[in-house]
């Protein structure tokens, strides 16, 4: 059994859809990228299945017991970062913690337990007792994540936690989800590629409030379609010219400057098939010295592009 199903999840906004028919599980100890383009529906389908928001139509179930029935048992059980990480600023980051803990009812020698671990996963020793005002950005989001955590929940729902982050602070913050996705379900909802890559062993693409992919990140990058790209380096003339007129290709483009004699390109070419042989029939043809030969794989960018820029049918 799943540890999470939604099953036909439907929602609107004053007629507007912003959910439609949306069905998938989540097994226990899987990191799950949630992937889509704003406006997708990603947050909508995150608040509802922490009961933020009621679905209009459709079921969600929880190791089997449906939300509704579940009640506030099924939100002991799920921790939520929003998008907007609200936090009291003017609070001291052990005391909001601390108020963190009320609200999840933990008492009793498990509550220090419980806070100290969740400082300890989340790197926050250091400003434990700082006021959240005072903290940068991934500091925030790391205080976020604790509150997150604190009550040791089964499924950890993170919706754009790396969202106005710089480049370290993006690594740092993949770096610790991965780390708490070691132990418990976590369902990631991002923009960025890249993070899902690093991150998820499984990937879930919404486009217009229905999923349109789901499956394994290497398995999906697989189903990248159109042309491929790919990286020549060879000593000889004419390069550019006499590649640009093989079958299917569509742009020759330099990957940089001449050097030694030897000239680097990146072919984009048609799909349908593989043009390495060619290229190196063709360098042996002309007397080339050929250094590099290299198809670039397919990547979730083209997968993301296709299915989400898809005219509406």
């Amino acid at each position: 059994m799943s540890l999470l199903a939604l099953d036909g999840i439907s929602k609107r906004f004053d007629g507007v859809t912003a959910v439609d028919g949306v069905s998938f599980a989540v097994d226990r100890g899987q990191v799950v990228g949630f992937l889509g383009p704003n406006g997708a529906g990603k947050s909508t389908t995150m608040r509802i299945i922490t009961q933020y928001y009621e679905p209009d139509s459709g079921t969600i179930t929880l190791d089997g017991v449906p939300l509704a029935d579940a009640g506030r048992e099924a939100k002991r059980r799920i921790g939520y970062l929003p998008e907007n990480n609200p936090l009291y600023g003017d609070m001291l980051v052990c005391d909001y913690l601390a108020f963190i803990a009320d609200l999840r009812d933990l008492a009793g020698p498990h509550r220090l337990q419980a806070i100290d671990a969740a400082v300890t996963a989340t790197g926050i020793e250091t400003v434990y007792y700082r006021p959240i005002g005072e903290l940068s950005k991934g500091y925030r989001q790391r205080v976020g994540l604790a509150q997150a955590i604190v009550h040791r929940p089964d499924l950890l729902v993170l919706d754009e936690p790396t969202e106005g982050l710089d480049p370290n602070q993006r690594v740092e913050i993949r770096r610790l989800i991965g780390a708490l996705g070691k132990d418990r379900t976590v369902i990631l909802s991002t923009h960025v590629l890249s993070e899902v890559q690093h991150t998820c062993s499984r990937l879930l693409i919404i486009s217009r409030g229905k999923i349109v992919a789901d499956g394994g990140v290497e398995q999906l990058i697989r189903r990248a379609e159109g042309a491929v790209e790919i990286a020549v380096e060879v000593a000889g003339t004419g390069v550019a010219e006499a590649l640009g007129k093989l079958p299917g290709v569509l742009q020759v483009k330099p990957a940089g400057p001449a050097v030694d004699g030897r000239v680097a390109v990146t072919l984009t070419a048609e799909r349908a098939g593989d043009l390495r042989p060619e290229i190196f029939g063709l360098a042996k043809a002309r007397g080339w010295t050929l250094y590099e030969l290299h198809q670039q794989a397919g990547s979730l960018e083209d997968l993301f592009h296709q299915l989400t820029s898809a005219p509406e049918p």
